[in-house]
């Protein structure tokens, strides 16, 4: 539960930070979400322990991860959106899947980190005091990134006015007016991808719990998600410059329909760690080579005065409510059918779903977004 409330702030970060990025600029907005992330692991990393305060403990935790959920809502559309804005026009996917492959360098540090701190200091140390160290880590990043993003220039250029009269809810309206049908489309996208993460991230849940393999082992499975979350983004915006954005979204997540139950049919026939590793790697390298594609589809098909809005919302609802649940749902849906396979069928059905909606999108690759630029 705590994990999931996170998500609930999400739409609300994608609404507001992403239009606001769209009136006052991207670069504002950017330094907006680090600040909150800074706030929220300043709350969790310090916090008290249960003995100390009670239930006002708790609280502190909770708020900390409302207002890391309100960040992390608001931080995709305004990132994306620069990183398209400043690119050269005949490699946009490639220099905006750096947004996905940042995040699996987070992934990969993480899980290295992990393993790491939790082989040094034993599994008691890392349940009582080894956790806060993550976060620690986390909050020194900050100034760099303060630093960095202070120093962008903006590319939102003279469409950006934070004194704009236009409210947020009026945004909300036009893009939903003007755009509903790409909207629908995209979340659909989005929901098959941020499935495939998620049950992705479960995978260590999933090597202890399900197939009974060591902490050891499950918790170094975040390494091959994070492996895979670098490079294949990288693979993915390169081939969406080189072939398009709908073949690139369409063909790896068709694959994974085709391959994911007989993956975890093996790994449940073989329960080892390379096993694990392999299968995690697998789906993953194949979901972010989706992502790549996804993540400039979207903002492409948008005129400026919407594209961070758009993005955001589509983005923190489809994460919201997918990211939050999957691995309540998958791991329910085990203890009630008594299905090992059971993560399997649940990721095959969401990606047979992004798959058509996929088909349906149009093709973006080329558009250009000066063109674009004052459309309403």
């Amino acid at each position: 539960a705590l994990f999931g409330i996170g998500y609930v702030m999400r739409p609300i970060g994608g609404i507001l930070i992403g239009a606001f990025a769209d009136r006052a600029g991207r670069k504002p907005a950017m330094l907006i979400t680090i600040a909150l992330m800074a706030i929220g692991m300043v709350m969790l990393a310090a916090a008290p322990g249960y003995a100390t305060l009670g239930g006002w403990s708790q609280v502190i935790v909770i708020v900390g991860r409302l207002i890391q959920g309100l960040a992390l809502g608001g931080e995709v559309g305004p990132s994306t959106a620069y990183l398209l804005e400043a690119a050269p026009g005949k490699h946009r996917g490639f220099v905006a899947s750096w947004q996905i492959a940042s995040q699996g360098c987070a992934a990969l540090i993480a899980g290295l980190v992990a393993s790491a701190l939790t082989y040094a200091v034993g599994d008691d140390a890392m349940a009582s005091w080894g956790w806060r160290v993550m976060f620690a880590l986390g909050i020194g990043v900050v100034p760099v990134g303060l630093i960095i993003r202070s120093h962008l220039p903006e590319t939102a250029g003279e469409h950006a006015d934070p004194a704009a009269a236009e409210s947020t809810l009026a945004v909300v309206r036009r893009l939903v007016r003007d755009h509903g049908r790409m909207l629908v489309l995209t979340f659909l996208i989005i929901a098959a991808s941020t499935v495939s993460n998620a049950v992705g991230t479960n995978m260590p849940v999933y090597a202890q719990a399900t197939l009974g393999l060591t902490e050891t082992i499950s918790t170094a499975v975040p390494i091959a998600l994070g492996l895979a979350s670098i490079v294949f983004p990288l693979l993915g915006g390169w081939l969406a410059d080189r072939f398009g954005r709908r073949p690139v979204m369409i063909w790896p997540r068709a694959l994974i329909v085709v391959l994911t139950v007989p993956a975890f049919a093996w790994l449940v026939r073989d329960p080892t760690g390379p096993a694990v590793y392999a299968v995690t790697f697998l789906l993953s390298a194949l979901s972010s080579i989706n992502a790549a594609a996804i993540i400039v589809a979207i903002p492409e098909a948008l005129p400026r005065a919407v594209r961070s809005a758009g993005l955001s919302i589509v983005y923190a609802f489809s994460v919201s409510i997918f990211g939050g649940s999957t691995n309540y749902v998958v791991n329910k849906l085990i203890a009630l059918s008594g299905d090992k396979l059971a993560p399997a069928y649940y990721l095959v059905a969401f990606s047979i779903v992004g798959t058509i909606a996929a088909v349906l999108i149009p093709e973006t690759r080329g558009r250009d977004l000066e063109a674009n630029a004052e459309a309403r």
